[in-house]
């Protein structure tokens, strides 16, 4: 017992004699940032793969904007003007997730009016009811970045998710 510490001497110099580990230095905001949109980008591929892959399945032909906003005409109405930020229009809907789910629908509440450009829905949904004339009815697929983003909408839509709606505009007033 005596000699132990003999033995342990070594080892405790051993411990000791390594050399500092380089501590990691904090990300700057900018490479934060990099990240971020590296990430914003893969998430708009995924979900614009995800799109054009669920429009194939049900053999529509699509446009899309610039934006990213996809849509269709289902039946064209008799209007002659498309609405303008400011004015009101009045639609029925219904909203739905790609997997099917209805999450909102005017059947319940009836139609909706709408402050084009300037009400608090979906900036996707601004984009879809400028394409509209009275009596249209059209479908649009909003990706997130369009819809509830990554939040989602603390009710039904969950973050991240891309939105059908169907939805017809009864009048511009």
């Amino acid at each position: 017992m005596k000699y132990t510490w003999l033995i342990l001497l070594p080892l405790l110099a051993a411990c000791g004699s390594e050399e500092p580990k380089a501590k990691k230095k904090p990300l700057t905001q900018n490479e934060v940032n990099d990240f971020s949109g590296e990430m914003g980008k893969w998430d708009v591929t995924r979900q614009k793969d995800e799109i054009e892959s669920y429009i194939k399945n049900h053999q529509w032909e699509m446009a899309e904007t610039g934006t990213g906003l996809y849509y269709m005409y289902i039946s064209k109405g008799t209007g002659k003007t498309n609405p303008t930020d400011g004015q009101f229009v009045k639609v029925s809907y219904e909203v739905y997730l790609l997997d099917g789910t209805v999450c909102y629908t005017s059947k319940d509440k009836g139609p909706r009016d709408v402050k084009v450009g300037q009400d608090y829905v979906e900036s996707g949904l601004h984009e879809g009811l400028k394409l509209m004339k009275a009596g249209d009815k059209m479908r649009f697929i909003l990706p997130s970045h369009l819809a509830h983003g990554l939040t989602g909408d603390d009710d039904k839509i969950p973050p991240r998710a891309s939105v059908m709606y169907e939805i017809e505009l009864l009048d511009i007033h």
